[in-house]
């Protein structure tokens, strides 16, 4: 490049089709479908985990029919409820607001908003990604533990 020559700036621009438009508009309504449900789920999931703390501390045959979760206690198997109801609200509130900033962006033109909904979305496969690798290696270390304690 010659040093006299003016640097251009090039922005590189990404054309959204109408049918791109149409097929974010729909991936935004089920995503808001799937996030109710998980909203629905989680409360489901935080009712049960009062619940069942309940009936293991009136009824001492439910704390019999646990099993190794009895050694938990009433609160240890609450909290590990919640828990899982935490780990359904998460992605559920991240469905939640992609499916309300790509409606935004997609209804008015809005490249903010369509830019904070990719960045949901982008979160939310963060998210699921990092809970599938603690899964693999929680599924390995539990692998490993059983071959070297000899399923003691």
């Amino acid at each position: 490049m010659n040093e006299f020559e003016p640097e251009t700036e090039q922005n590189p621009q990404l054309i959204v089709t109408e049918d791109m438009r149409s097929n974010l508009y729909e991936i935004g309504r089920w995503s808001r479908f799937l996030a109710v449900i998980g909203f629905v789920l989680t409360f489901f999931m935080v009712v049960g985990a009062f619940g069942v703390s309940a009936l293991i501390n009136s009824d001492a045959a439910v704390a019999a029919q646990l099993g190794p979760l009895a050694q938990l206690g009433s609160a240890g198997i609450m909290v590990l409820y919640l828990l899982i109801g935490l780990l359904f609200f998460y992605p559920s509130l991240l469905l939640f607001k992609y499916s309300s900033a790509s409606a935004e962006g997609v209804l008015y033109g809005n490249q903010e908003s369509l830019d904070l909904a990719v960045s949901r979305l982008k979160s939310l496969f963060k998210f699921w990604g990092i809970t599938t690798m603690v899964g693999i290696v929680l599924y390995v270390l539990s692998l490993v533990s059983v071959m070297f304690m000899g399923g003691r």
